[in-house]
């Protein structure tokens, strides 16, 4: 009887001990204050700016003409395509399996079919050239359903591949007379200088034409501000001056842009290929007399 009672007695010790501790721990549950969160961390480096948006350049006065030059001679012969190599994005040079660029009609006619150029062999320099262009109808992937897009590539130097280091005289619908400056190559626009970089965000830079409206990147876009293009299927005459260290573009009798201290004056021409079916005809080049 008495070790029942003192095994009793053990029990109820022991759940009264489990009983305080159920609480204790209840207690200290309910006024235990809740963790700090964790500090935000603090940026190891200043977050890059937001681009400027480039300006729309205004029209000089008085407005620059064309300085005198030698006869125009033939760029492109109308026949072949003697002085000139093909360049394409994924068949090389002087490989052209697919007739991406052909002869029509004394024409160069480039089906927009690969990213590339007719490019010339030589180099040239202070010059005044003169061409003709007009669209097709097809588009090719990564162009369709965007705007119709082609160019006239000059000063190109250093290893001859697509987007080398160059210039550009941009023609694309809404933007034809844009200027592009590429990998390195640089110039003072309306007061504002532009040096693209070999890599990374500024490596490709455009800067607007003269009174050039917004852009739309979308099929047939004519820019409601002052689009220089004729109507989709005429011709258009683009003139490309370049004077030592200066350059302007005419765009069906129109200056579309003037720059100044070019940090490349000389290099390869190229008759650009970009997604687009695109004409070019009576190609010529003349020598600057000064």
């Amino acid at each position: 009887m008495k070790n029942s009672i003192t095994l009793s007695a053990k029990y109820a010790l022991v759940a009264l001990l489990a009983v305080a501790t159920a609480f204790t721990a209840a207690g200290f549950a309910q006024s235990a204050p809740a963790p700090e969160p964790a500090p935000t961390p603090v940026p190891t480096s200043t977050p890059a700016p937001r681009p400027e948006p480039i300006p729309v350049p205004t029209m000089p006065s008085p407005v620059p003409t064309i300085p005198p030059h030698g006869k125009l001679k033939p760029l492109f012969n109308g026949k072949n395509f003697k002085g000139f190599d093909t360049l394409l994005q994924d068949h090389g040079i002087n490989n052209d399996p697919n007739h991406v660029f052909q002869v029509q009609d004394g024409a160069l006619y480039i089906t927009g079919q690969e990213f590339g150029g007719l490019v010339t062999k030589k180099e040239y320099g202070n010059y005044y050239l003169r061409a003709e262009f007009k669209w097709g109808e097809k588009l090719y992937p990564p162009r369709v359903g965007k705007a119709r897009d082609s160019g006239i590539q000059y000063n190109i130097t250093g290893p001859l591949k697509v987007w080398a280091r160059l210039m550009e005289f941009q023609v694309a619908e809404g933007g034809t007379g844009d200027i592009w400056v590429l990998n390195g190559t640089g110039m003072t626009v309306d007061g504002r200088q532009y040096l693209s970089t070999t890599k990374g965000r500024g490596q490709y830079t455009r800067i607007p034409h003269i009174g050039r409206g917004p852009l739309v990147n979308v099929t047939g876009y004519r820019d409601p501000v002052d689009d220089l293009e004729n109507p989709h299927g005429e011709w258009n005459t683009l003139e490309l001056v370049l004077d030592h260290n200066t350059v302007m573009y005419f765009v069906n009798g129109r200056l579309a842009n003037i720059g100044t201290d070019l940090n490349t004056t000389q290099g390869k021409i190229l008759f650009q290929c970009e997604g687009a079916e695109v004409y070019f005809r009576n190609m010529q080049i003349a020598k600057l007399k000064k």
